[in-house]
């Protein structure tokens, strides 16, 4: 299995619009990619309580093969990232892993 992971990096001023992002954002993503399922999360703290998160938000996107997540973005990027004005400023992180367990 391949996991696309998505950090969203906790900036000073960064807007992130959570209620777009779960109820837009993501079905869009997973529509035209065809993953076989997501999972969107909110940053709560740091290690320490006290500390605000590194990543406001992350996203994983779990596919059967590499290609899949390659061709995927290939067809439908362009239109995906269009949509990240729509929910907020800061720029996206990624990794592509294969789940080893």
């Amino acid at each position: 299995m391949i996991k696309v992971s998505v950090y969203y990096p906790n900036t000073d001023g960064g807007r992130f619009d959570f209620d777009y992002w779960t109820s837009s954002h993501i079905p869009l993503v997973q529509a035209r990619l065809g993953c076989s399922s997501t999972e969107a999360s909110k940053g709560i703290s740091d290690a320490n309580p006290n500390d605000p998160p590194i990543y406001v938000a992350t996203a994983d996107l779990y596919f059967d093969t590499v290609e899949a997540v390659h061709e995927g973005f290939k067809a439908h990027g362009r239109e995906i990232f269009a949509d990240l004005p729509n929910y907020t400023d800061i720029k996206p992180q990624f990794i592509i892993t294969e789940v080893l367990d």
